[in-house]
Formats: C-alpha cells, structure tokens, sequence
C-alpha cells in the first residue's frame, strides 16, 4: 500500500508540474486583427492549452516594420495580418519561418496559403472577405454595376468614391485584376475609375458606404464585412442607411468576386515554435472558423464549416475568383507604379 501510496502521489505531482508548466507559456502574438470577437478565440485557446497568449496590436505596415526594427532579438511567435499582399511581402523579407503541418494542408486550400516551399508554407490564410460593390438604390440599377470593369464605365462620370489606392483592401483587389485584365486593361481601368470619382478619394470602407447612402457618390467598393456589421447593427440610423444601398457580388458571368483574406504566419526568430504551430491549427479548427464567421462576419476557409450570420447568409451562394492570392500579392509593385501613373491618390 506504501508503494501505491507513493506512486500516485508522484504521478500526481507530475501532472501538477505539467499543469504549472503549461500554464507559465506564453504566445508572443503580434496581431493586425482589432476584433473583439477574437478575445473568445483566444481564450478558448488558453483555456485548451494552458498557454497564455500576450499580445501586441498594431496595423500590417506597422507589425512588419517592428519585426524588422527587431529582428533577431524579436520575441514575436505569430503574426496575424489582414491582408495577402502584406502576408506575402513579409514572406518576401524573411520575416516568417515556413513549417509544414498536415492538418493545415488538409483544411486549408492551397488557394488561400503560400507556395510551399521544400521547408514548408510560410503563411496560411484562415477567414475570407469579398470586396463588394455598393450602390445607391434610389439612382442606380444592379445591373449597372455588376462587374468590377464597370466602375470605369464613362456612365458612372461624377458617381464612384473609394478609400486610397494604395490601400492593401484595394491593392490586393487591383492585384486580381491584373491577373484576370493584363498589365494595360489594368491601367486603362484605373484611368476610368479615377475619371469617374465624385471625390478625391478618402475614408475607410463604411465611409464609402455612408457616401453611397447619402448620395454624396452612387457606386463604391467595400469589404463584405463592413457592410455586414451594419446590417447586423441595432441602431436606426445604420438600419435606414442599409435600406439605401444595395449590395453586388462582381463578376458573377465571369472569373467571380475578388476574395482576400486574414491569415498567419510564424515568427522566423520565434523561440516557441511548437507553440506557436499549435496555435496556427487551432485557427483552423471548427470552433476558431466559426468565431471568424459567426464574431466577425468573415467566410470560413475551411468549407465544412457551419456558419450561423443572417447577413452573410443574405449574400447567397457566388460565384468566387479561383486565382492563388499569392499570384496576386505579385502584382502589387506593378500596380502602384500604375496609380501613381494615373494619379489615384
């Protein structure tokens, strides 16, 4: 009895120091996500672990440079960014450690992650958004702006508002477009659109909306989840201003709607790796896809994925662009040669 005495009492004090090991861990994220929605996703992820996540917040541009200022004495184990053009320019710098994982090339397309390279894929994508187009009912029809190329449409003269340019929402966007119009239908569109502006260009995304509904312009470009937060919201004036406006998924008769995506990445100098793999899969798990449907009104990459949002669900089933966003990400140095060219602020 002695002996089994003993041995319980070991293999309890064994768990302990497991438990106290786990939970001293800590994630060092630097992150471009500014969701509250994802504090569950993270907790969630402590709460499986017993690895606490530390955060740093701070925009794409900003993240990467700090990495860079950093780097070898980084402490950063994952980056989160929001957009695949930045993903693939840090992929670009050195800035990521590639790793292979069966579980995310199983339930990640390879549509939405980096070439892999004989290391392993440097970045992952892990929630989708549709850049939109948004119009005003009252003055325009669907069918005007049904397609992407129709924004240069000398119909619409005096009718389109964008945010910048150089955006990364719409460099990636512009990025597609090269792919699908070449090097000189970009261009001539770019013209078009710049031509057709009711103003300089300016705001983010749910300003270009509110534009659209005010009628200060007629036609703009969004990402789905701007506008879905709006129509999920609890306020009259967001209600009235969803009334106003009417919301197109592009290119339905031809290559499909532009998709980007958030995703992540490991730190190149980071000193927990196994950590921070572990908590690239979890990002892609049921639960984790379902906080980026279900909290942020971001589509799932995974596909099995039951989504529960009344405003992506209004959305439909489209029709998406099938081209890898790291082809895309490969035209962004071309095309802010053309908006400087065209003089797309």
């Amino acid at each position: 009895m002695s002996f089994l005495r003993s041995a319980i009492a070991a293999s309890l004090l064994a768990s302990s120091a497991f438990a106290a090991h786990a939970q001293d861990q800590v994630l060092n994220l630097y992150s471009a996500r500014h969701y509250q929605t994802d504090e569950a996703l993270y907790a969630n992820f402590t709460k499986a672990t017993g690895i606490r996540i530390q955060r740093v917040d701070a925009d794409d541009a900003g993240i990467l440079n700090r990495l860079k200022t950093e780097g070898a004495a980084s402490p950063a184990d994952v980056i989160l960014l929001v957009d695949a053009a930045r993903l693939a320019q840090a992929e670009r710098d050195g800035l990521f450690r590639p790793f292979r994982s069966a579980e995310l090339e199983q339930r990640i397309p390879a549509q939405y992650r980096a070439t892999p390279s004989a290391e392993g894929s440097a970045w992952w994508g892990f929630s989708t958004r549709a850049r939109v187009i948004v119009y005003n009912k009252a003055s325009l029809k669907r069918e005007d702006v049904d397609r992407y190329e129709k924004l240069a449409d000398p119909k619409l003269k005096g009718k389109v508002c964008t945010r910048s340019g150089s955006h990364p929402y719409n460099l990636s966007l512009f990025g597609a477009l090269h792919e699908h119009l070449g090097a000189a239908g970009l261009e001539s569109w770019l013209k078009g659109v710049v031509a057709n502006m009711a103003r300089g260009p300016k705001g983010g995304d749910t300003d270009q909306i509110r534009a659209v509904a005010s009628g200060e312009c007629q036609v703009a470009l969004s990402n789905s989840y701007y506008l879905a937060r709006l129509m999920l919201s609890a306020k009259p004036d967001d209600q009235a201003l969803v009334e106003k406006v009417g919301v197109v998924l592009p290119n339905q008769d031809s290559y499909g709607t532009h998709m980007n995506i958030a995703g992540g990445a490991m730190a190149r100098h980071t000193k927990n790796a196994a950590a921070a793999q572990k908590f690239l899969e979890y990002l892609a798990s049921d639960a984790a896809q379902g906080y980026f449907a279900n909290g942020n009104n971001e589509w799932p990459v995974v596909s099995s994925v039951r989504m529960n949002n009344r405003a992506l669900d209004s959305m439909g089933n489209f029709k998406r662009e099938s081209i890898p966003v790291a082809a895309v990400a490969g035209h962004i140095g071309k095309v802010q040669q053309m908006l400087d060219r065209v003089e797309y602020k």
